[in-house]
């Protein structure tokens, strides 16, 4: 379904064979502009109801579309327009969690090369969402040349320590509205007012439903989706991050909200040194806000610092025999 009347959809091939990627794209008012994004959505909602979804008619993607970005969208394998994983009609304990950050880190890389090249374009830059944060940066260390700058809204990072094993997980789980209310609010400290809206909850929800064909056949209804994200966050917990932070060499901006218990300050301060690598580095925390940011009230403010850091000029200009002695990812991000 098409969310607005310019929006365009494609379906690519993928790493695994059989299935296809969907991706969803909008283009800027002046098309002539070379400046794209895309979106890497989280572990339990695609980017329908991620980056393009319009709370009192404005999304996120229709900020950076203003901003002069041309802006795509990827569902993974099992969210979505996306195709679904075979073992996902098979019991839940049939196989094991599916959907794990490497195999997901390629089809990032999928939808990176397709859109370069429909673009004519040598380098985009990247906006993800917690547990695609991971996939999206162990992207950009395999394929530095392919990623110009990357933001991590509400990343998970490495425990400093370990936490108890968790058990095993199934291969897929159904989320229901009451788990993603639940989930919504249950940063709010108790003596704050809601962040997040009813009205706008509700409508979500519905479009939520709409994202899994078989979602109101279920009682109650919910969602289909891979487990492997929930492994992939207990791991990152458990002392093992899926990706090497050292190994990204675009600048990174960490966006969190103030009450995002899932990338607390000691967290975020190991992320923040990891990307040693990394040209440029910012860590911003942003007030009255939960890991659910783009849902919520201080959605604004997160749309304002996400454009800004991707326009990058914010490093005043080197002498010339000086830019050239950087690395290649400094001198292209605003040196």
């Amino acid at each position: 379904m098409n969310l607005d009347p310019r929006e365009q959809h494609f379906r690519i091939p993928s790493p695994l064979d059989g299935l296809s990627l969907f991706l969803r794209y909008l283009p800027p008012a002046d098309t002539s502009a070379m400046r794209i994004v895309l979106y890497v959505h989280g572990a339990t909602f695609p980017s329908a109801l991620s980056i393009a979804h319009r709370f009192d008619g404005r999304s996120w993607r229709d900020a950076l579309c203003e901003a002069g970005f041309h802006v795509w969208g990827l569902d993974f394998y099992g969210f979505g327009e996306s195709d679904r994983y075979p073992q996902m009609s098979a019991a839940p304990d049939a196989h094991p969690p599916l959907g794990r950050a490497a195999l997901a880190s390629e089809q990032v890389a999928a939808a990176v090369r397709f859109i370069l090249d429909h673009h004519g374009a040598e380098r985009l830059s990247l906006i993800a969402h917690s547990w695609g944060t991971m996939p999206a940066a162990q992207c950009a260390g395999d394929h530095p040349a392919l990623i110009d700058r990357l933001v991590l809204f509400g990343p998970i990072a490495q425990r400093a320590h370990h936490a108890p094993t968790s058990p095993a997980l199934s291969a897929w789980r159904i989320v229901t509205l009451a788990d993603q209310w639940t989930r919504f609010i249950e940063d709010v400290p108790a003596s704050e007012p809601p962040v997040l809206s009813r009205a706008h909850f509700a409508d979500w929800s519905e479009r939520y439903l709409d994202s899994d064909p078989g979602a109101r056949r279920r009682d109650p209804p919910g969602v289909h989706i891979p487990s492997g994200p929930i492994e992939d966050l207990q791991q990152a917990w458990a002392g093992a991050l899926p990706y090497d932070p050292a190994r990204v060499q675009a600048p990174v901006a960490i966006i969190r909200g103030e009450w995002d218990h899932l990338i607390p300050d000691a967290d975020a301060r190991w992320l923040f040194d990891a990307f040693n690598a990394a040209p440029i580095k910012r860590d911003i925390k942003i007030s009255r806000a939960t890991h659910l940011m783009h849902l919520e009230r201080m959605r604004w403010a997160l749309y304002r610092e996400s454009i800004a850091f991707l326009q990058g000029d914010d490093a005043a200009p080197m002498p010339e025999d000086a830019a050239a002695r950087l690395p290649r990812g400094a001198r292209n991000s605003g040196w």
